[in-house]
């Protein structure tokens, strides 16, 4: 039998968090360890397997091929340990869950499920925190976030929560004032609220004859989130098109009218749990994202197959 390597673990943890922060000293802030020690570890890891896991320049860390097989492999036994730990604890979520979203979802989606969650998990404590900005997870410590439409490129894990449907509307005042759009050509005449994201699409997607076709849109108001949008609808400021979940229960007590709904393209707003990969993923924040998927499958305004 080989000799136990009582470090072995250790330094497997050390190895996957310099690869998930992509250096030596951003690890090390978060390990709370000095650089020099987070270097000594690697240097010991790479020292006992014989080969070097990883390139360090001035600009850039980069996995070498035996580096990627070990952190592979090095994740699959953290994960294997972490749920080991958790079994022997007879399974309890434990600690502080930090959760990010946006105001509007939080209040609508979040919030109402959070105590049954907690009655489910009596030694978690939820740190909640609803913002119309996109933080950065390492730094604000989030566990999770939650997060509506299409997601630009990171280094996060995403999890599917569910889909809403997008939808033209505005209110009987604007529509009596300005008159009804009978076909996307005619928003060329129409306020039209747009948001301010660099992403969004300067035109709005629709379908007709059977082609796909973007309409360009313009007015006097941008904004920067779903909530304000529907506020501005709601004020006769102007047509708006937003995720349905939005303005669901306003488009039934008639206080939002929706539109063009014959050209409709079907395009969808997602809604994912992003965290942080590299590690072992804990216990607290699985088990929350299962919860979620179950919560919000049970919503027709955000199942996943609808």
């Amino acid at each position: 039998m080989p000799p136990i390597v009582m470090e072995r673990s250790g330094e497997m943890e050390v190895f996957a968090r310099v690869v998930q922060d992509g250096g030596f000293s951003a690890a090390a802030r978060n390990l709370d360890i000095t650089p020099s020690a987070v270097s000594k570890l690697i240097a010991r890891l790479e020292a006992r397997l014989g080969t070097r896991l990883l390139v360090r320049t001035t600009r850039a860390l980069t996995l070498t091929e035996e580096g990627e097989a070990y952190h592979h492999a090095a994740l699959k036994i953290l994960q294997e340990l972490n749920d080991a730990d958790q079994a022997a604890a007879g399974g309890a979520v434990r600690g502080r869950l930090r959760i990010n979203t946006t105001i509007p979802f939080g209040t609508m989606f979040v919030a109402p499920v959070i105590p049954d969650f907690i009655a489910r998990n009596p030694d978690l404590i939820v740190d909640l925190s609803f913002t119309d900005g996109i933080v950065d997870l390492v730094a604000e410590k989030t566990d999770v976030a939650i997060r509506m439409g299409d997601l630009p490129d990171s280094g996060l894990i995403a999890r599917k929560l569910g889909q809403s449907r997008r939808v033209v509307c505005a209110s009987a005042d604007y529509l009596v004032r300005c008159g009804f759009p009978v076909n996307p050509a005619d928003l060329e005449h129409h306020e039209c609220l747009t948001f301010n994201f660099r992403r969004a699409r300067p035109s709005w997607p629709f379908r007709c004859g059977g082609q796909d076709v973007a309409q360009p849109v313009k007015g006097s108001i941008v904004v920067n989130n779903g909530e304000t949008m529907k506020q501005m609808a709601l004020a006769g400021a102007g047509i708006a098109r937003v995720g349905l979940f939005h303005v669901a229960d306003e488009i039934a007590t008639g206080r939002l009218v929706p539109l063009l709904e014959e050209y409709n393209p079907g395009d969808l707003e997602l809604v994912h749990a992003v965290y942080v990969g590299g590690g072992p993923l804990p216990h607290r924040v699985r088990d929350f994202i299962e919860y979620m998927v179950v919560t919000l499958g049970a919503s027709p305004l955000l199942r996943a197959d609808s």
